[in-house]
């Protein structure tokens, strides 16, 4: 069997190399031969940093809390990541033949074994290879956030990816890729207005290059903004939903004021540093809003039986073949051999370097 490269952290700020075994498939297993490889900065900073909270707690899944002073996760981390992108080499599934290429989930390797029951979804016809690094799982995550919208407003057995968003409007938080890939969503599920709210200029340059219309926040406040533009009605002014994916808890309390009354707060984030910032004694309570998490571990109560992730990654595909030269030309920013991912990424993590998706090449 070949050997592995896969890309981790041996300790804080040290990016290495590690060499893994590969078992050998078996019934039901496809060996795969990565092509290319997302980079998530949002998760695997806290990796290289020290900042996941992984390092100081472990989460009991039995009772659903975190326990601090048991870590779950220590150093090295031999592999991390979540958009891989591969073609089959060796299969013992009809499925999946010799030669097919797969979006998948199993970390920055140069080749891994996909069992039975890992997530492996074939490229759409005529899709780039390297947007299928966001079918496993990036993708899914965006959809996810949308089919949480339709928790209280389904009106079907089996509802729509775009029931909550559907003629609402609609405030996106963050031009990073997340944010990006959620305002295409409800713009292709029939938003009456979408608005993505960023600081940074070259990050909503970014999500203008897709079509979409940004907000300087830093010049008007989001709220402001929505209050003064979406006017349902006497008392009722406000963005229906704002699908928040920037982690800053002052982003989460500016999100929840852009709110007309009992609006929704789909969140997407995770504060590594909790939520000191965030108030819940004004907008929060005297609106009747609510904050609901959307992530990849589960679809809303319900509808599990009806969405699972590889209905999320079909809906995915289809937003990709929409959108995917856009996606190309301005998403994926950075393509980059795995001997040169530890410059770049360092550079990431010290902020001397900008960049939108950075991609591991894995094909030299």
């Amino acid at each position: 069997m070949p050997e592995c490269l896969s890309l981790g952290v041996r300790a804080p700020y040290q990016l290495d190399v590690f060499r893994l075994d590969v078992p050998p498939p078996r019934d039901g297993d496809v060996l795969v031969r990565t092509l290319y490889s997302g980079f998530s900065t949002g998760t695997e900073l806290t990796y290289l940093k020290g900042t996941d909270p992984g390092f100081t707690m472990r989460s009991d899944p039995e009772l659903g809390v975190f326990l601090a002073g048991e870590p779950s996760r220590r150093y090295p981390v031999v592999s991390m990541g979540y958009m891989e992108v591969a073609e089959v080499v060796q299969s013992h599934r009809p499925d999946l033949p010799v030669g097919i290429v797969v979006g998948s989930v199993y970390g920055h390797r140069s080749c891994h074994v996909l069992q039975k029951d890992a997530v492996a979804v074939p490229l759409p016809p005529g899709l780039d290879v390297l947007l299928g690094i966001y079918l496993g799982q990036m993708g899914p995550i965006c959809a996810n956030a949308l089919l949480h919208a339709t928790a209280d407003l389904a009106s079907s057995a089996d509802p729509a990816l775009g029931d909550g968003v559907k003629g609402r409007h609609v405030m996106v938080t963050g031009a990073g890729v997340v944010g990006i890939l959620t305002a295409l969503f409800a713009r292709l599920h029939g938003a009456e207005d979408v608005v993505v709210a960023d600081p940074d200029p070259v990050r909503r340059q970014r999500a203008a290059s897709l079509g979409l219309r940004v907000l300087d926040d830093t010049e008007v406040p989001m709220w402001v903004w929505a209050k003064d533009r979406w006017v349902h009605g006497a008392q009722d002014r406000g963005a229906d939903l704002v699908f928040q994916c920037r982690a800053l808890p002052s982003v989460l309390h500016e999100a929840l004021r852009s709110l007309r009354p009992q609006g929704v707060v789909i969140d997407l984030a995770f504060y590594t540093d909790g939520a000191s910032d965030l108030r819940l004694g004004e907008e929060f309570h005297h609106n009747g809003l609510t904050i609901r998490c959307a992530q990849i571990g589960r679809v809303p109560r319900g509808y599990g039986e009806l969405w699972d992730r590889h209905r999320l990654a079909l809906e995915t595909g289809r937003l990709l073949q929409a959108y995917g030269p856009g996606l190309r030309d301005h998403l994926i920013t950075d393509v980059v051999p795995l001997s040169a991912a530890a410059e770049v990424i360092l550079g990431l993590a010290r902020r001397e370097r900008r960049a939108g998706q950075v991609v591991l090449d894995f094909c030299g």
